[in-house]
């Protein structure tokens, strides 16, 4: 997924839908428990969150060594995949981050990756904008953390 595509009149609509109270807690509440579980039986024709690139990860739990599946948001930069840990703007960064902290080995679609946490300021800050340019949500996301002093981690995934 090319962060700087061109978006469409419907992509931008939804986009528009996704950033308002009720698209926050559309996704909060029905989207994201459901969106894996839907993604795996239309094999990724379906989503619950429109045409924002989705795609299933896959990742070990931190504690307790269970597979775990999430749909998240995602785009390339180069051969790397880029997620965001963002958890639409709450106070507590994903569980599926702290999975991947304690097992960077995991699975986007189903194919394999290894998972590291960007921690140089300037490729922080330059993925940060090129995730604001696949979902200006993003933005509102981290207006919100920032005021009550979270950072959201950005992890870069590696083909394994």
């Amino acid at each position: 997924m090319d962060p700087l595509a061109r978006k469409g009149a419907l992509k931008r609509q939804w986009e528009r839908l996704a950033r308002t109270p009720f698209g926050r807690w559309y996704g909060i509440h029905l989207a994201s428990p459901v969106d894996a579980a839907v993604l795996r039986a239309t094999g990724g024709r379906l989503r619950l969150v429109g045409h924002l690139p989705t795609a299933t990860l896959t990742t070990t739990g931190a504690r307790s060594g269970q597979q775990r599946e999430v749909p998240v948001l995602y785009f390339h930069d180069g051969d790397d995949v880029v997620v965001v840990a963002s958890s639409f703007g709450r106070d507590r960064h994903p569980a599926w981050y702290h999975n991947l902290v304690a097992h960077p080995d995991c699975r986007l679609n189903d194919q394999r990756f290894t998972a590291a946490e960007v921690t140089d300021v300037d490729d922080y800050e330059r993925l940060f904008g090129l995730a604001e340019s696949v979902y200006g949500g993003y933005a509102d996301y981290r207006a919100r953390t920032d005021a009550i002093g979270r950072r959201i981690p950005v992890l870069r995934l590696s083909p394994a």
